[in-house]
């Protein structure tokens, strides 16, 4: 137990530190560290569903299309406007599913849901993290990198967890959602989101390019869909019949058990952001 804990211990700081380090090191180093992560988490998903009998998703493509789908959406934050840079993505997703007419798998249907998944559920919210980290300048040719926003997305994801367990332990009694995920309560959601608020308040006094009130919406809103995120991640790994997602980080699991709340918590983010925006 002591050293599982302090394991986990230590690859939790190294994850932080090397997650903070890129999204404030430039653009460089934002794109290569999250064109990574999605290759890797999309190729731990396709080896997970794979183990399924009749399913055999091709972890080859399907991660390659990922990696390229995020450097599109980044190459179009630097440079707007300019979409053909995602049309050889297009070929890939056509050789995906054209392809099963050919190889005469067991169970075709299932290898092209499985693939669209893995572009719809994993590369595609990684790739909206360009959305939060490029804005558009005045003269509209070219962008400026901002890696406030996208920090923040898991700077109230990692509060929020930890401010959920914490009341939890203390306070929990009601269960959020017994089915999927037991250990779960109102109780540490409520104050998940509290301590989002107090982070929330915290960013609107040190980065004030958003109101307050925005801020706060922002941190709600991390905080309701990475819950449910993180339950749709639980849901999956329960319908597979497995406890964790991977092994690649020790004490912690896989990159979908670390990254389940960001793949919902982004989406929500990126619309919420547009919404007040146009208001």
């Amino acid at each position: 137990m002591k050293n599982n804990f302090i394991q986990r211990t230590i690859t939790g700081i190294i994850f932080v530190a090397v997650l903070v380090g890129s999204i404030l090191g430039g653009p460089v180093s934002f794109c290569i560290l999250f064109a990574i992560i999605t290759a890797l988490t999309i190729y731990e998903f396709g080896t997970i569903v794979s183990k399924q009998k009749g399913v055999q998703t091709n972890r080859v493509i399907t991660t390659l299309a990922g990696a390229f789908l995020f450097f599109g959406f980044a190459y179009t934050g630097i440079v707007p406007g300019h979409y053909e840079i995602l049309i050889p993505y297009l070929f890939l997703i056509i050789y995906l599913t054209i392809g099963e007419l050919y190889l005469k798998r067991e169970n075709p249907l299932h290898n092209m849901a499985y693939t669209m998944m893995s572009q719809m559920y994993i590369a595609l919210p990684f790739a909206l993290l360009n959305v939060l980290a490029f804005h558009t300048g005045l003269t509209g040719s070219v962008s400026e990198y901002n890696p406030i926003l996208p920090l923040s997305i898991f700077i109230f994801t990692w509060i929020n967890d930890t401010g959920a367990y914490c009341t939890g332990v203390l306070f929990g009694k009601h269960k959020l959602f017994e089915r999927i995920s037991p250990k779960k309560s109102w109780e540490g959601s409520i104050g998940g989101g509290t301590f989002c608020v107090a982070a929330a308040a915290v960013m609107a006094h040190f980065f004030p390019f958003m109101s307050l009130g925005v801020w706060i919406g922002l941190g709600l809103t991390v905080v309701v869909f990475g819950t449910w995120g993180d339950l749709t991640e639980s849901l999956i790994k329960r319908t597979l019949g497995i406890k964790d997602s991977g092994n690649i980080l020790p004490g912690h699991g896989g990159m979908l058990d670390r990254f389940d709340s960001t793949l919902m918590a982004v989406p929500a983010s990126v619309v919420y952001l547009y919404m007040i925006s146009i208001l």
